[in-house]
């Protein structure tokens, strides 16, 4: 019998932006590579305010980009579900953004961490946008030895896609390293571009896009790991 997994993505789908038509080729790639079945339902944010019972039932989360979200705390209250009860997680982008919100409010008691985007004047940025945007560009990351993001990519460097314009506020990077939302992949600056919790099944922030650099036969490692660690 051919292994299958339920993928919650989190999120509100749009067809015309192609980092979420790009989720779903990523998964149908790993899956395929995999040799598995996988059954992809996008999960808007606002419901998940109310009923997280699609979140429960899933193997695998997702958290796509394309924020702000119209739900911050639906999509937060699915986050933690992931966190807390060991669900494989990837966060990507806006994903990434919101896995930095809701550590901080929640593990690390920032209960007025925020994101630029839903709120500029904020006393507790979290999220802030970025000195240059990162919008289209391809560039280095450097993966912490040891981590699970290097495990997977197999190497201590790689070159990714970004389409964002915010990212983890430089004055907490170290609160959150410190407090257990590990900064395991930087850019040449050493400003953050990949978070993990270290001891979690898989629970990664990339601010950049894997899914834009999967391609039907040459899936891309972190969406295989993902698939592989609900597996």
């Amino acid at each position: 019998m051919t292994p299958s997994l339920q993928v919650a993505v989190i999120g509100d789908y749009d067809k015309t932006y192609t980092p979420h038509v790009a989720t779903d080729d990523a998964l149908r790639h790993a899956a395929d590579h995999l040799g598995i079945e996988i059954e992809v339902r996008w999960l808007a944010t606002e419901p998940l305010e109310a009923d997280l019972s699609a979140v429960r039932a899933a193997d695998v989360l997702w958290c796509a980009p394309g924020s702000p979200y119209r739900s911050l705390r639906g999509a937060l209250a699915a986050l933690r579900h992931g966190r807390e009860h060991s669900v494989p997680t990837l966060g990507t982008c806006g994903g990434c953004q919101h896995i930095i919100l809701e550590y901080a409010r929640h593990v690390l008691g920032f209960e007025d961490a925020q994101h630029a985007e839903y709120d500029p004047y904020a006393s507790s940025l979290f999220v802030t946008e970025l000195a240059c945007s990162l919008a289209g560009r391809t560039m280095p990351v450097t993966l912490t030895p040891g981590s699970l993001v290097a495990d997977v990519y197999g190497r201590e460097e790689a070159k990714e896609q970004y389409y964002c314009n915010f990212g983890l506020n430089p004055a907490y990077q170290s609160a959150l390293h410190v407090g257990g939302l590990r900064v395991t992949g930087v850019d040449d600056t050493g400003e953050a571009r990949v978070l993990e919790i270290p001891g979690h099944p898989y629970y990664l922030a990339t601010l950049f896009v894997p899914q834009t650099s999967s391609w039907p036969g040459r899936p891309h490692p972190l969406v295989v790991g993902l698939l592989r660690a609900a597996l």
